[in-house]
């Protein structure tokens, strides 16, 4: 574990790479943010976050065999302001086709699907999201119409009532999802310049509203 304290936003360090990367964006904000490789380091947590790159299999099994899967589960059981950030957002459905019979957290419901055949695999791109449904998004809060974020996967989750944006990518794709403290993007926010820092800086909000109402 590093830097932080009681309250801080823990990022959980299970041995799947990129940790850092989300670990030094929320510092950057001015965030406190510890990297959690123990479940008990995350017990006063003020946030959750749940990065992670490469396949859907072997995250969920560190995520299992580190322990920090009981971690996650408890937090969204107990509304902890929690984010996913690519297979981080995929691991909080039921499973994956990319790894038939691994179990996800189960948070969400849905399997999380290969991109659309036909394009380029993986995507690797900037692309623009697009709002959908009526209710607010405060994953997307202060942001404009159409922010430009950086993607890079193959699979992705499929849409549904918790889906608040999309991207053109052979078709309509889930990009970020909300709800209540519960966020994921599939785009990595900590690649995808000041609007990426924004989606953070909001997650930072979320989590410092509620250590205050806690302490209140």
């Amino acid at each position: 574990m590093s830097g932080g304290g009681p309250g801080a936003i823990a990022v959980l360090d299970y041995g799947i790479g990129n940790l850092a990367s989300a670990h030094r964006a929320l510092v950057h904000l001015g965030a406190q943010a510890r990297l959690v490789d123990h479940p008990d380091d995350a017990a006063d947590a003020s946030g959750v976050v749940l990065p992670g790159v490469g396949a859907f299999g072997r995250c969920a099994q560190a995520l299992e065999e580190s322990g920090l899967g009981a971690v996650a589960r408890r937090a969204i059981e107990d509304g902890v302001p929690f984010l996913g950030i690519c297979v981080g957002l995929q691991l909080l459905y039921e499973g994956s086709e990319e790894a038939p019979g691994v179990g996800g957290l189960g948070a969400l419901a849905g399997t999380v699907q290969r991109l659309p055949a036909g394009i380029k695999c993986p995507q690797i791109q900037w692309n623009p999201l697009r709002r959908v449904g009526t209710r607010p998004a405060s994953i997307l809060a202060g942001l404009p119409e159409a922010p430009w974020m950086y993607f890079v996967h193959s699979f992705v989750p499929p849409i549904g009532p918790e889906t608040v944006a999309v991207c053109d990518y052979g078709g309509d794709i889930a990009a970020a999802i909300e709800v209540g403290p519960l966020w994921g993007t599939q785009f990595h926010p900590e690649k995808s310049g000041t609007l990426g820092l924004s989606v953070l800086a909001n997650f930072v909000e979320l989590a410092t509203a509620r250590v205050a109402t806690a302490a209140g």
